[in-house]
């Protein structure tokens, strides 16, 4: 199956959805200068953004189970081209709150759907690419600043950041043209099975094997006798496939406890059911307080720091820098994860090593980083770092956890990330103070969190790289 990954799924959707996050950050010194809003309470415009993300990935999450995940990966994407080229109209600061919130939702769907429908088609003996898929982040970061460096910092405040959000946007449509209209995409066989829809399932394996020059022995008949005897009742007869109807999945996703329940059967799974959950509700909030407001950060060391940061050039080539550098730690991570390296290696040695990295570059940003260079300096060792964090992140998680449990596991991990994502702004608005250079509070929270998600992960018994599972 690995030849036909590249074709069943074009790396575009990741590209796009952390374009968005950058681009909602980079947009900020100029909102403020148009709307006249201060630049503490400006942060709060980000509020939005993760309140979108927030229900996005709620709904999303069971919308997939309900109408499929081929629907969702393409729905979700539209959403966020059409709103990201809407907000560029926004004529007032809640407008644009309200449309990125929009978008919000679009890529708060777009981001577990991708990687579910990826994983649900991935062999295991290569479930590393899924850590290589995060390349695609700072790819998108890279874009967005060099389009933000043409746009923002060198037109009008009030036409560089609408021309910047509407050509991110119609970037965005387009390739949501290309993955549904050229891009055969395959509904996942693992939903197809879920719904009692074997012979859709058996034609997509089929198809997959086509791709990859291969044979399949698998056969509709053959599935039809597996479901028999999984469904078998005391009388002994087989009985039909059940099909869940809408109501039954959003019961069985929002209204039982007893999908947590399984995560706590033992005391070594409920120890790490509860430390992964910290090491996301952390990250969650860490990452956001530092990289959500970095243009602000990097202005207050800017030369021309005195004057509209929407204008300053340096600020965005820094940007640029920063992007250019996470592009290397995603490429790291995919070769570490699998790497028998002593604290290094593996997927537990990579994260604890990217996290307690990113923790103190953090603390180093604030403590020496009193100019533009050595700022943009720890910005980039933050850009190298966090990449791999996150990367081995999302492919460690859903690693850990047995299958019965898996999807309620890592749900929850997300919706505590993005729950925490939210908070952040509050607690940087809360914390900033309009132009003063040196007020860099939110960075140290973040230092603080990051460092305690390092702790979390050092806690951790697990390591899936030879296949350990609990």
């Amino acid at each position: 199956m690995d030849a036909g990954i590249s074709q069943l799924f074009p790396p575009l959707p990741k590209e796009v959805n952390t374009d968005t996050f950058q681009g909602i950050a980079l947009t900020l010194p100029s909102l403020s200068a148009e709307f006249g809003v201060s630049e503490a309470d400006i942060r709060y415009t980000t509020s939005s953004l993760f309140i979108g993300l927030c229900l996005g990935s709620f709904v999303w999450g069971i919308g997939s189970d309900i109408i499929g995940r081929r629907i969702a990966f393409n729905a979700t994407l539209l959403i966020t081209s059409l709103f990201g080229i809407a907000s560029a109209w926004a004529p007032t600061w809640p407008a644009v709150c309200l449309t990125y919130a929009a978008l919000g939702f679009g890529v708060g769907g777009n981001l577990p759907v991708d990687g579910a429908l990826f994983l649900e088609f991935l062999p295991d003996a290569s479930s590393s690419l899924l850590t290589l898929l995060s390349v695609w982040w700072p790819i998108g970061q890279l874009f967005s600043s060099i389009a933000a460096w043409f746009f923002i910092a060198h037109w009008p405040v009030d036409e560089g950041w609408r021309c910047f959000v509407f050509s991110i946007g119609v970037i965005t449509f387009g390739m949501f043209v290309a993955r549904f209209f050229i891009f055969d995409l395959l509904e996942s066989p693992k939903f197809l099975l879920s719904q009692g829809r074997q012979g859709e399932a058996v034609k997509v394996v089929h198809g997959i094997a086509f791709r990859n020059g291969r044979k399949t022995w698998l056969t509709e008949e053959l599935l039809d006798v597996v479901a028999d005897d999984g469904h078998r009742g005391s009388t002994g007869h087989p009985h039909q496939p059940r099909r869940l109807s809408t109501l039954a999945i959003v019961r069985s996703h929002l209204l039982s406890t007893s999908r947590l329940k399984p995560l706590f059967a033992t005391r070594r799974l409920g120890a790490t059911t509860c430390l992964i959950w910290l090491t996301w509700a952390t990250i969650g909030m860490g990452y956001p307080l530092f990289n959500a407001f970095l243009p602000q950060y990097l202005s207050h060391s800017s030369p021309d720091s005195t004057s509209s940061s929407s204008s300053s050039s340096s600020v965005y080539t820094s940007i640029i820098l920063y992007s250019l550098t996470g592009i290397p730690g995603s490429v790291l991570a995919y070769h570490l994860v699998d790497s028998p390296l002593p604290f290094l290696g593996g997927r537990k040695g990579t994260l604890a090593t990217s996290t307690l990295v990113s923790a103190v570059g953090l603390f180093a940003f604030v403590r020496w980083g009193r100019n533009e260079v050595l700022r943009v300096v720890f910005s980039c060792v933050e850009a190298f770092s966090q990449n791999i964090m996150y990367g081995v992140l999302y492919a460690y998680t859903p690693e850990i956890f047995p299958a019965p449990v898996r999807g309620s596991a890592v749900g929850v991990a997300s919706f505590l990330n993005r729950v925490m994502g939210l908070l952040a702004p509050v607690v940087a608005a809360r914390m900033g103070s309009d132009g003063e250079k040196g007020n860099d509070g939110p960075v140290m929270v973040a230092g603080v969190l990051i460092l305690a998600a390092f702790g979390a992960v050092v806690g951790l018994r697990v390591e899936t790289r030879g296949g350990q599972r609990l």
